[in-house]
């Protein structure tokens, strides 16, 4: 799975936000702010990753314990799926 191509990530007054482009930008009316953790994880969605790819990145960022780094990327990316953000 990766990021749709139509939507980018910009960092604004130190929050990070989810922005359509093109023609996404009639279709697309939640606004979607990240956090740090989000972000790292968007960026890392720019190439096609697995759920197991996005814990081991996110295991190699953060001293997180591995149960809880798979319970929020997979958090993380059923709200990707749930707003239509990702290529399957």
């Amino acid at each position: 799975m990766r990021i749709q191509e139509d939507f980018i990530l910009k960092e604004v007054a130190g929050s990070y936000v989810v922005v359509p482009v093109g023609e996404k930008l009639v279709d697309f009316s939640a606004m979607i702010t990240l956090n740090e953790t989000g972000a790292f994880l968007w960026e890392k969605l720019k190439e096609e990753k697995s759920v197991d790819q996005l814990v081991d990145d996110l295991l190699k960022e953060y001293h997180v314990d591995p149960s809880v780094a798979k319970s929020d990327v997979e958090e993380f990316v059923q709200l990707l799926r749930n707003e239509k953000l990702l290529i399957e």
